[in-house]
């Protein structure tokens, strides 16, 4: 007897038909040729830039290859790394102290940190040189005493101060002021609760302060400071003024002798670049330090991290 049609087993899969493969979908980058149009413009006006600049015979780029190594130069070039190492290093000592007084609980010691970066931030510092500089005009004698009673020692000013002593005290009250900001915003980004949490494990002030507080606070500390850093290089040559024989000062003195300004402000300008390159280098790798374990996916590869892979790519291709 034949089996209804309704009860029979339903075909099972492996007797249906294979159906036809579906091609798999490519996911395409969205079209940019906006961005792509406004990268060929900029690329074309920085490749006229840089035609300009050295097929210019003004430039006299033999003249600039002959001083660039000179000797005057390379000394003007010393002094002005010293003076902004020297200026820094002490700014940033006394900045620590202005900046522990800005926090501080106590107003006394609040308000003076506070008038000694509103003067120093306020004024520029070319007449801050300029007052130092003829500080003897001011004060013909420096005494230390009682206030309105004797004083013990007393120091002429009058030939007290050379431009050279006068650059580094001027330049280093400034930077004085910029470090404490940088120093208590840098203190002032870590989060408060870490702070408690360290206080509740029972951890002291100075392991608080050495582990916890310093490591987080140089993530927003560093940048700074090397813009800082950068800055006091640059700053440094307004000392020319004062006659301290610093970079610009060594450059100025030979294109006043040769008339060749421009080539000599060129070869000022190029070591200016050359030195601030090298310091955007050690402050990326500064960062990348104090960067450790901010991000869970790690840190980004470097430049040359990044020129090895693609040259190890292009050795398996």
């Amino acid at each position: 007897m034949a089996t209804p049609q309704d009860v029979l087993p339903a075909p099972s899969a492996l007797d249906l038909p294979a159906a036809p493969p579906t091609p798999e979908a490519r996911i395409v980058a969205r079209r940019k040729p906006g961005q792509w149009a406004a990268a060929a413009v900029a690329l074309l006006l920085a490749a006229m830039a840089v035609n300009s600049v050295i097929r210019n015979k003004a430039f006299q780029w033999s003249v600039v290859a002959d001083w660039f190594t000179a000797r005057s130069v390379l000394d003007g070039l010393t002094l002005t790394l010293w003076l902004t190492a020297v200026t820094l290093a002490l700014g940033f000592v006394l900045g620590t102290l202005l900046a522990t007084m800005r926090l501080s609980g106590n107003p006394v010691l609040r308000t003076l940190s506070w008038g000694y970066i509103w003067v120093f931030r306020s004024t520029p510092p070319l007449v801050q040189l300029l007052f130092f500089f003829n500080i003897g005009a001011l004060y013909p004698t420096l005494g230390l005493g009682i206030p309105f009673g004797p004083e013990f020692v007393t120091v002429r000013t009058v030939n007290l101060m050379g431009p050279t002593l006068t650059a580094v005290i001027g330049l280093t009250l400034l930077e004085t002021a910029y470090a404490a900001e940088v120093i208590r915003g840098g203190i002032l980004s870590v989060d408060r609760g870490q702070l408690e949490a360290a206080s509740a494990l029972g951890l002291g002030r100075w392991r608080v302060l050495r582990r916890i507080v310093v490591p987080q606070a140089m993530r927003a500390i560093v940048p700074t400071a090397g813009n800082m850093l950068i800055g006091a290089l640059k700053g440094t040559s307004i000392v020319s003024v004062l006659a301290v024989s610093d970079l610009l000062y060594s450059v100025q003195l030979v294109y006043l002798q040769s008339y060749q300004v421009i080539p000599m402000l060129m070869v000022a300008t190029i070591w200016y670049l050359v030195v601030t390159t090298l310091l955007s280098i050690g402050q990326y790798y500064v960062e990348r330090h104090f960067a450790k374990g901010a991000t869970r996916d790690g840190l980004p590869p470097t430049p040359l991290q990044r020129a090895r892979a693609a040259v190890a790519r292009v050795v398996r291709a």
